[in-house]
């Protein structure tokens, strides 16, 4: 039971990160890629060294390590490496039963400390929080942020795209316009907006085409942006409100995107697309799960899903040169990920003989290879392998608190004998593994990648692969930016600790 759960959240992580994992490796952010990249070998050295500086064996490294980069599935890849080695059984025994215990030991600071070290001492670091407060604030105008967090239980009040009715009395509309005119008009005074609906001698007239015209008297309902219809008064005529004009029915639509000619635009790229007149973009997610702000400067790519708003004619016509309508269910395509977990496992057991040393990737290894190249792949083709985000929660989180559960169940035990063995300096040990790479790791981000201030902590969040520190990092300095930092050294980071908690127990 302990191995199957331990397959079903490593095949749930290298699903969800997959996506990110292999377009990073292909340069797209190349930056924050070798940033993790340094990230993950620094938490390796440190932990390394921390080890041997303790006199620790293979199994308490791998629990110091486990705990304090905060990489829970080390526990298992770790045991796993153990078994393979050529050691007595009671050696191994004792080996994997120490794993946990050092690992509950040093989580507690690796977690906790992080956050703290990110979202406080961190922008200390950086010039103080109030200068990086300001300078995030500077980078979202920039970018065309809100810098509103996207918190559920809550709404914006400053919408972005808004319907309002107008009553056509002008100059411009001294003889009859087309609706193509009135939004030229908009295009020419560089604002972007379109007619939704026409009233006209009380008849209806429903996404109206462009030769549609409008005379005098007749009401409209114009869509845009808040700003661009604020003047509207000034040369279309007075706002009205006509409930009856405005009471009609809105999508709200996530769609994967899926095309390739997408893959590297900007938010602001998509817009100027005729096929996206008068939708809205009011969310971005990857394929982990991970909300990405909504600036115009943000770069798309596939495996992202938008939610897009808007009429359900305009809907299907953007969602045809976005790529997959992603419908909500609940349905889990089961046979995809046992497929999935079988091959992974079968390429994982396969064992290379090199100079007499036998080398694989493990079972765990495999389900995680797997899951990766799976992943990337439903984000190429999003008609086939749905684990819908919810399941995904189940499998990861289920998946691995089980597995941890069914662990200390059997080293519950041995576990006050194994604190006596590594004695209560494993806590300090775990302190230094923790706090010295995310310092160093602050340093270089901003000192040799140049990073902005709430990238960089991002970044720091994302190779350490602790979700609670983003959080931490995102209420310090109230904003959502720091995710942009988080998503691809996340999935790199995710990656490189596991497959380093393989190294860890051949070298020691």
């Amino acid at each position: 039971m302990k191995s199957v759960f331990f397959l079903l959240f490593l095949f749930a992580i290298g699903y969800s990160v997959g996506p990110e994992f292999f377009r990073a490796l292909k340069g797209t952010g190349i930056k924050q890629v070798l940033f993790a990249v340094v990230m993950c070998v620094i938490c390796f050295a440190v932990t390394w060294g921390v080890a041997l500086l303790f006199h620790y064996n293979v199994g308490e490294a791998l629990g110091l390590f486990a705990g304090a980069q905060t990489i829970s599935a080390v526990i298992g890849v770790g045991q796993d490496a153990i078994g393979n080695m050529n050691a007595s059984a009671a050696d191994k025994t004792a080996w994997s039963n120490i794993i946990p215990v050092c690992y509950a030991v040093t989580y507690i600071f690796g977690t906790i400390g992080s956050a703290w070290i990110l979202g406080s001492l961190g922008p200390s670091m950086l010039g103080g929080l109030k200068k990086v407060r300001k300078e995030t604030a500077d980078l979202e105008k920039s970018m065309n942020s809100s810098g509103v967090d996207d918190d559920p239980a809550y709404i914006n009040a400053l919408r972005p795209v808004v319907y309002r009715a107008y009553e056509v009395k002008g100059d411009f509309f001294s003889s009859p316009r087309t609706v193509a005119e009135i939004e030229q008009h908009f295009t020419d005074e560089h604002m972007r907006a379109y007619v939704a609906r026409i009233r006209t001698e009380d008849k209806f007239i429903d996404n109206p085409d462009g030769d549609v015209k409008v005379s005098q008297n007749d009401i409209i309902v114009v869509s845009g942006r808040r700003e661009t219809l604020v003047s509207g008064e000034g040369w279309i005529g007075p706002e009205v409100a006509d409930d009856a004009l405005l009471s009609f029915p809105i999508e709200k639509v996530p769609v994967m995107i899926a095309r390739k000619q997408l893959d590297g635009k900007t938010i602001e790229d998509l817009r100027h697309m005729p096929e996206m007149n008068g939708v809205l973009i009011s969310a971005i997610t990857t394929a982990n799960g991970a909300s990405i702000p909504v600036l115009a400067k943000t770069e798309l790519h596939r495996g992202y899903t938008m939610t897009l708003q808007g009429r359900d004619a305009d809907i299907k016509k953007a969602s045809s040169i976005i790529g997959y309508v992603d419908k909500p269910t609940n349905q889990t395509d089961m046979i995809f990920v046992g497929l999935g977990i079988f091959i992974g496992t079968i390429i994982g057991a396969i064992t290379i003989h090199l100079g007499g040393i036998p080398v694989s990737l493990s079972t765990s290894g495999g389900a995680l290879i797997a899951g990766l190249v799976l992943g990337w792949l439903r984000s190429r083709h999003p008609t086939f392998g749905k684990i819908p985000t919810s399941s995904l929660w189940i499998l990861n989180n289920m998946g691995l608190n089980m597995f941890i559960a069914v662990i200390g169940i059997e080293s519950g035990p041995s576990f006050v004998q194994g604190i006596q063995q590594v004695g209560w300096m494993l806590f300090v040990a775990g302190v230094i593994a923790t706090t010295l790479p995310l310092i160093l790791g602050i340093w270089i981000g901003d000192k040799i990648f140049k990073f902005p201030a709430a990238i960089n902590l991002g970044c720091n969040a994302g190779a350490r692969v602790t979700t609670a520190s983003l959080g931490a990092i995102q209420d310090s300095l109230g904003s959502t930016l720091p995710a942009m930092g988080y998503t691809v050294t996340y999935a790199i980071g995710n990656t490189l600790l596991i497959l380093m908690g393989v190294i860890m127990g051949i070298i020691m």
